[in-house]
Order: structure tokens, then sequence, then C-alpha cells
């Protein structure tokens, strides 16, 4: 049978070895083409990851630019010996990516994108370039003030004057404009604030209308402002307790900035609009009268979840409009008065003074806290001066302590506004640093992974300089606010420049921040340096001990949970368990300690610690 089918294929036989060699041959070509191919080093992969962002986003490309130079550089090198010709190509790159930037801003102008071609003159502006024939930022920022208030957008407008004033004080002439446009659109404060610009540069030239002049000196009266406050009203539908549905409502209270109908709320009271994880029926109103008035619907338009703040909208004409741009920083003990409805009981006023500034109580800035009364509902009202001037937004009271209440600046609120105005959640940008304020000044005690700071390798322990050349100038307790401060005036991909005590200036590029970025980097990090950014713990590995959980207390942060439970420093510590209840907001260390004031008596402890920290940039 053998032979038989042998003699079939015989014929076929020359073809069947012709393409068996053609075959081998061609492996044995690829094998030897393969051998004489060099291997690629880490720093051509390193240089082809940046040139896949020189077009697309220069700015990142910038940012990885910074972190391969210093892997590189000879005097800098953090791999040893350094590679001056990929050094030399760093910087090929690096003007290309610059080259890049600037054609950005160019095109962001042609275009008009005045938002843009501010951003990005900051960016360059850390780089330290100048860029000749396209202007400053508060050029773009003055045109973009005007831009808007062309289109109809006054809120956004007066915001953008207001900002471009603090950049480059505005002229006679540009005051003048957003004076009557405060007038027309009926923002008796906001005019006063463009009114005290013009003044000052009044002349045979200068001239304000008398009727301007007269609007702008005018004042309102609490029965004015009460007109321009509602109450908010979310309807969940039931919730069920012991086996009864009971009505699941959300009070709150809110006031317009815009005569289009926008108002200023807290975040906590629309959440259920927009919080993705809640599951369930949810439908917001307004209502401008008592319980029989009818009730309005309304949308929410922005949020800003660590400021807890939110800009919603309503169809509706107000008489009375909120002014953002006349605000004051009050000072302790200066009269202010609190609208809202409390208890649903609307156009509620009542009075107090400011009894404390600085509490940290939100992930970002500080809150004032005030003794007028407030109670459930007031959430998201105003509260104003003695002048009628907004000076925040009631956001949170302690029912047990009725004196103690609190409110965001509205300095807080006109920095986030911008970003709630363009719809969404509000991106703010982040480094991935905790800070601890110390008597030295602002230091880092944790970078979390995978962020524009771990990537730049920023170092524990360093202090922090200046921020965008910047050094914060804040009182004792208030230093970590004004660093977020700084932080705040940037978007999301814009290159900022930190120097450190180490001598380092950095370049980095900022990404949006998570909603609890310590939540984020506890998925990511071992639990050991999570202890330092929840617990203020850090620690350091026992000698001897590699394989366990054992360390030694290295440093305690002032103020923190650890200090308070009374750790010090060279404390033998074990860990027990840590784990983290994000939906709850929490995070629980567990450790055996003994500590040295106490005659290292073991001790076995469970320590708490909030989530949404305040100390994070």
């Amino acid at each position: 049978m053998f032979l038989k089918g042998l003699k079939k294929i015989w014929p076929l036989l020359p073809f069947v070895c012709l393409i068996a060699g053609i075959f081998c041959s061609c492996l044995t070509s690829a094998a030897a083409e393969k051998r004489l191919t060099p291997l690629r080093s880490t720093g051509e992969f390193r240089l082809d990851d940046i040139k896949s962002y020189i077009s697309e986003d220069p700015a990142r490309a910038i940012h990885l630019v910074g972190i391969y130079d210093a892997l590189y550089d000879p005097l800098n090198s953090r791999e040893g010996g350094g590679d001056p010709g990929i050094v030399q190509q760093l910087k090929e790159l690096e003007a290309e990516a610059v080259r890049n930037l600037k054609d950005s801003q160019i095109r962001a102008i042609q275009e008009e994108r005045w938002n843009d071609a501010a951003s990005l003159a900051r960016s360059l502006s850390n780089l330290g370039i100048k860029v000749e024939n396209t202007g400053m930022e508060p050029d773009f920022v003055l045109a973009d003030a005007k831009k808007r208030l062309a289109e109809g957008d006054n809120l956004g407008a007066f915001l953008a004057a207001v900002r471009a004033h603090g950049l480059k004080p505005l002229e006679f002439k540009d005051a003048l404009l957003f004076l009557e446009g405060a007038a027309a659109a009926k923002q008796r404060r906001t005019a006063a604030f463009f009114y005290a610009i013009a003044d000052t540069q009044t002349g045979q030239e200068n001239v304000i209308p008398e009727e301007l002049r007269d609007y702008a000196r005018g004042a309102d009266t609490p029965q004015d402002m009460i007109k321009g406050v509602a109450t908010v009203l979310v309807d969940r539908g039931y919730r069920i307790e012991r086996g009864r549905g009971i009505p699941d409502r959300v009070l709150g209270s809110a006031f317009f900035v815009d005569i289009s109908g926008l108002l200023i709320t807290n975040y906590h009271v629309i959440s259920s609009e927009v919080d993705p994880s809640y599951e369930g029926y949810s439908r917001m109103y307004i209502r401008m009268g008592d319980a029989s008035s009818a009730r309005i619907p309304a949308k929410v338009i922005g949020w800003d979840k660590a400021m807890d703040l939110a800009l919603i909208k309503a169809e509706f004409t107000p008489e009375y409009v909120f002014s953002v741009v006349d605000r004051v920083i009050p000072r302790v003990g200066d009269t202010v008065l609190a609208i809202g409805s409390p208890g649903g009981l609307e156009k509620t006023v009542t009075s107090g003074i400011v009894s404390a500034q600085g509490r940290r109580f939100l992930p970002l800035g500080d809150v004032i806290q005030i003794d007028a009364a407030v109670n459930h509902g007031n959430s998201g009202g105003p509260v104003v001066d003695a002048g009628g001037r907004l000076v925040g937004i009631v956001f949170a009271g302690i029912e047990q302590y009725p004196g103690l209440n609190f409110a965001v600046p509205a300095e807080r609120l006109a920095a986030a506004l911008p970003a709630m105005i363009a719809g969404g959640k509000a991106a703010r940008s982040w480094l991935g640093l905790t800070i601890s304020e110390t008597a030295a000044g602002a230091e880092i005690v944790y970078v979390a992974p995978f962020t524009p700071a771990s990537e730049q390798q920023i170092k524990e322990g360093t202090l922090i300089e200046t921020l965008n050349g910047e050094k914060p100038e804040a009182p004792q307790g208030a230093l970590i606010p004004a660093l977020q401060d700084l932080l705040l005036r940037t978007q999301p991909g814009e290159l900022v420049a930190l120097e450190t005590s180490d001598g380092n200036r950095r370049i980095l590029m900022t990404v949006p921040r998570p909603d609890v970025p310590l939540a984020e980097a506890a998925k990511r990090d071992s639990r050991e340096r999570m202890a330092a950014p929840l617990f203020g713990l850090i620690l350091a590995p026992s000698v001897g001990k590699s394989f366990t959980s054992a360390y030694l207390v290295k440093k305690v942060v002032r103020g923190s949970i650890a200090d308070e439970a009374g750790l010090s420093e060279n404390d033998p510590v074990v860990i027990r368990g840590f784990r983290i209840e994000e939906k709850d907001g929490y995070a629980l260390l567990e450790i055996n300690v003994k500590k040295r004031r106490q005659g290292y008596l073991e001790t076995v402890m469970q320590l708490p610690a909030a989530l949404d920290s305040s100390d994070t940039l």
C-alpha cells in the first residue's frame, strides 16, 4: 500500500522539495536578519514615547522630557553614567514640543478660544518662554470677558473681567464697558466694583454717566435680596422604614447669580441628580414662595464636589441677582446675614457674626465659621455682610452645637464658577501630593503613585518653595489652602513649575483630580505607605524583620490622627489590618504599638481616618 501511494506522489516530489527548500531558506534568512538587527535600548523606547505626544499633546511631551532628562543627564543621572547623546535628543524634542505649544496658542487666538490661549500662556510662562506678537494672559482673559459680554453670558463675562483686572488693571474704557453691562443686568454690587475702578481714572476725557454713577452708589436691602433666594426641593420618591413608605425629600436653598435663571446651591443638596452611584428616582425643583407656590423644574449645569458647590438653572427671571464679583473677605467679628429656607420656611433672614476663619472641613480650601442661626434647609443659601456684599454660601451646621455653622467663602465660589459654567463635573488640577504644614513650611509627606509628582520622582520629606514662581504667603494654618488656591488657577493639562527645598525645579503636567484622591492611591499603594497621608504615620521597616509587618515610627505628622493617638518617633509598630471603606468615606488601620512614652507597654489600637483629606495638592 505504501509503495502504491508513493508511486502516485512521485511525479510531484521535485516540486515539494523546491517549496521546502524555499521555506527553509526564508526561515534561515529571517533568523539571520533577526540576529543582525541590533536590540533597541530603553532610551530609544523612551524617545519614541515622547515623539508620540509631540504633535497631539506637546505639554505631555515636555513633562516626559523632564522625567527622562534626569535619568540620562551625566551631571544628574539617577541610572548612573548618563547618556549625553540621548540628552541632546531630549533637548531637540523639547524644542519641537515648545514650538507646537506656541503654534497651538496662535491657533487658539485665531479661533478666539481665549480661555485656551490664556492656559497655553501660563504653560509657556512656567517654561520661562516669552511669546512675541501673540499677547499675554491678561490680554486673553480680557478678550474672553468682552466676547462673553457680547454673547450675553454676563456671569462668565464679569468673572473673566475681574480676573483680568487682577492680572493687569483695567483701563477706563474697559471698566466703563463692564459697568454698563452690570447695570443692564441689574447687578448693583457688580456695577459698584467696576465703578470703583473707573472712578479712579475719571477726568476731562473719562466721564462716567450720572445714571450709572447713581446706580452703582445705591444700596440693596435685605428685602431686595430675599427676592433672589429660592427653596430647592429634590424629590427622591419613597424610602422604606419599618415596613412603611416615607417620602424621601431633600430640602435646601439657592440664590440667583444671573438673570438667565442660574442659581448657586450646595452639591450635597443635588447630589442624587448627578451622582452615578445613586440608584433611584430623583427630580429637582425650585420654589420662590411658600408651600402653595408653584414648583419650577430645575436642572444641574455643573458641580464641584470638593467645594460642595453646584450651579443649577431654572426657567425663571429673578427680581434680584446676587453679585459674585463685588465680594469681600470678612474679618472675625464682622456682622453677617444668612438667607435661606430653614425647615422650608422660605425667605428667612438670620444675623450673627463671623466667628472664625480658616476652618479645614472641605477637601479644597478652608471655610468661614459663623454663628448666625442655620438649620436644615439653609444649605446653599447666601451669607452677606452689612453692605450687602456676598461673603459665603452656607454648607453645614452642627446640630448638637447650634452656634457652630459654616460657609464656603465667596472668593472660592468665584474661582470655582468658570469650571461649573463649562458644564458637568468641574475638572480640578492634581499633582499627587499630600502636604503637612510645619514650622519650616509646606512639607511633602506623601507622593501618590502614577501621578505627575511620582513620575517626576519628587521626594517625600522636601519642602515646597514655590508653585508657578509664587511663594505662598499665608498665616499659620493657612499655608496648604494658599497652595491649593494657586493650583486652582490652572486647568488639567497645563504645565506648572514646582520648586522644592532639595534645589530642584520641575515642570509637571497636571491631570484631573480624582473625586477622592487617597481612595484611588490606596488601590495602588501599600498599606504602610498609606499610613502617612491618611493617619500622619510615617513608617520605616524594622531592622531584621523584613518579612513581617513590623515597623518603626520614623515621623509623626503634627496634628494628625497618629499624633492625637499619642504615637511618637521610634515606637515599634506591627500592622494587624488595614481596610478602605470607600462608600462610607473612611479608612481603618489596626496596629500593635509599643509606646516609648508608656514604657513600651504593648497596645492594640484602631486608627480611623476620613478619605477626603484636605491636605492634598
